[in-house]
């Protein structure tokens, strides 16, 4: 962080801005929450507009490297999360760049089935105790390849008819008054503008709410998973059942090579890949704790120091550990992977009395599987979303679609992964449509109206 206390400023002169395109609808981040937004309003018939700063689509799942849609079904095997999220594995089903189980096996506690997720391990994604059979049991959660990911992304917003802004960086809401009349993005095009009736904050940190004037949580209780950045990476070309016989023949001696390898601050903990002929890849998400995850010096500390540990883990694995001898890493994420950040005060803030209850809200959105909370998930296997948390309280022509939705830090850190933002757009978006077309505020829109459009998009809602 700066530790300059004394910082200048200086005034900007007052310049023109050109306006590039006037739309119904503005979306700024082409992350989950972005693609569900823009692709779900654009399907719903309004001229949509979407900014991300990156040369491609879809934020952590993609770039950060982060593949893993978890969560979809609870520890009972009940499916959740459909909708958009269940379109897009559908899609990728038919590229053969998706690897979940099948439908037969979402709930079992077959031990062939548990212990191949088990081996790769992915417990964390995969596994769980289920109280009423008194054995673990497979989740339904899937893994994607990011790269046929970003292009199945791009034709899903190019099919919907959404104009798309790539390598555009969303920095400023255009307001009038406490309204948002549109954005302002840099690129090498320069400095412009795309006015518009309603935008959609998909930044992920919240970028425009705090230039809008929207009130913001920025609360994280530690340790917490929400207070890491991740640097993902692969390595690739490794005999995974020559380290399997290393392991099963000297556990002693490969115990005590991963702890030398932490000592040396390398990373031993990693996934294997599923995914169709990617059996030699093994993935790390290392999570490194951050005071800020905004803060641009710290990400490029994290930054710098992270790819070099990347490196001591790579060297140290093909130089001690059998099977490694011809790997190499294949490639390292292009954007830090952030869990959590700013969030927005909103309608309705979620707090953890939201997560210990059985009874929806009338104005529910989404519902989410809670897997994480030990016991307390036996009890209140489900998470109900309302609307109202993704409006903030006092800006007009504004919803967010990302992890920065209302919450407190101890609902964020179970309920703001790649799946939920997705769910989360995908309302954003479909309201946004609905308002427009109704001629009413998005803080006003049809609950009714959006839950009856959400259901027939293959959403799953409480029944009322």
């Amino acid at each position: 962080m700066n530790k300059n206390l004394s910082v200048k400023t200086i005034t900007e002169p007052a310049r023109e801005t050109k306006v590039c395109y006037e739309a119904d609808v503005v979306v700024v981040g082409g992350g989950p929450g972005g693609i569900g937004a823009a692709v779900c309003a654009a399907r719903a018939g309004a001229d949509t507009v979407l900014i991300e700063r990156y040369g491609h689509l879809g934020g952590m799942a993609t770039g950060g490297l982060v593949n893993i849609i978890p969560n979809l079904s609870d520890i009972y095997g009940e499916q959740h999360i459909a909708g958009i999220v269940q379109e897009i594995i559908d899609r990728l089903d038919v590229r053969g760049a998706v690897s979940y189980p099948k439908k037969s096996d979402w709930g079992t506690s077959e031990r062939k089935v548990v212990d191949y997720y088990l081996k790769a391990n992915l417990r964390h994604f995969y596994v769980r105790d289920n109280k009423r059979l008194g054995k673990e049991i497979v989740l339904y959660s899937a893994l994607v390849d990011p790269e046929v990911l970003k292009d199945e992304l791009n034709d899903m917003v190019q099919e919907a008819g959404v104009k798309l802004y790539l390598h555009s960086w969303g920095t400023q809401p255009i307001m009038e008054g406490n309204r948002v009349r549109g954005v302002i993005f840099e690129s090498k095009s320069g400095r412009q503008a795309v006015l518009a009736k309603v935008v959609i904050d998909s930044t992920g940190d919240g970028d425009l709410l705090i230039p809008s004037g929207a009130d913001v949580i920025t609360e994280i209780k530690r340790p917490s998973r929400i207070a890491n950045l991740a640097f993902c990476f692969w390595i690739t070309n490794v005999d995974n059942a020559k380290e399997d016989e290393f392991k099963a023949a000297q556990p002693e001696k490969y115990n005590e090579l991963m702890k030398e390898l932490t000592e040396k601050r390398g990373f031993a903990s990693h996934f294997r890949s599923l995914l169709k002929d990617q059996e030699s890849v093994i993935w790390f998400h290392p999570h490194i704790p951050a005071e800020d995850q905004t803060d641009v010096e710290e990400m490029t500390r994290i930054d710098i120091d992270t790819r070099k540990r990347a490196l001591i883990t790579w060297e140290f694995l093909k130089k001690y550990v059998p099977g490694y001898e011809k790997s190499y890493i294949m490639q390292t994420a292009p954007q830090l992977g952030t869990t959590g950040g700013r969030r927005v005060v909103g309608e309705y803030v979620l707090t953890e009395d939201d997560m210990n209850t059985d009874k929806p809200f009338e104005d529910t959105i989404a519902v989410f599987a809670s897997n994480d909370r030990g016991e307390l998930s036996h009890r209140y296997p489900k998470m109900y979303i309302p609307y109202r948390s993704l409006v903030p309280k006092n800006v007009e022509g504004l919803l967010v679609a990302c992890r920065a939705f209302s919450s407190e830090d101890s609902v964020n850190t179970h309920f703001n992964l790649i799946p939920h933002c997705l769910c989360f757009g995908q309302a954003a978006g479909t309201a946004a449509a609905i308002a427009l077309d109704s001629g009413v505020s998005v803080r006003d829109v049809n609950i009714k109206a959006l839950q009856k459009s959400l259901l027939n998009q293959g959403v799953i809602l409480p029944s009322f």
